[in-house]
């Protein structure tokens, strides 16, 4: 009877440590409205990988007629440049950082109703068909990122 319940209390606590195991999820989102009316905004945002490997493959918001995945990166001479990515890997129990003057998304035709202040919810998805929402803050153009938390 002892053997038994010591299995049991066992496979509990291996089983309990394996739910604690952190999912895949996306916090500190925020967005920056362009300085020029009509430009793209760009969001902001951390991913931290789950126990397996991810690939973020769009990020989307029903307040804006288009987003893409880009990053900036310093060319060969010292200037900045910016390219559009088809996705972007997320390792397994790693961070993935979402930041001015790197990885970002930039968001196109942004509803004129958004201000600073509000929040837009950006919908996530990944290769697996994983899609996370979150909501990110609304900062105007000139205005520092929120803090995180």
């Amino acid at each position: 009877m002892f053997r038994a319940a010591t299995a049991l209390l066992a496979t509990t606590i291996a089983l309990a440590g394996c739910a604690q195991e952190k999912q895949l999820y996306v916090s500190d989102a925020w967005v920056r409205l362009a300085a020029v009316e009509g430009r793209p905004a760009a969001g902001y945002f951390t991913i931290y990988g789950g126990p397996t490997d991810a690939t973020l493959v769009s990020v989307s918001t029903d307040v804006a007629i288009r987003t893409e995945i880009h990053e900036s990166m310093a060319t060969g001479n010292g200037a900045m440049t910016m390219n559009a990515v088809p996705q972007v890997p997320v390792p397994a129990k790693a961070k993935v950082a979402f930041a001015p003057g790197g990885k970002h998304v930039m968001v196109f035709d942004l509803n004129p109703a958004v201000k600073p202040g509000g929040t837009i919810t950006f919908t996530f998805t990944f290769a697996d068909a994983t899609r996370i929402q979150q909501d990110a803050r609304v900062v105007a153009a000139g205005d520092p990122p929120p803090a995180t938390k």
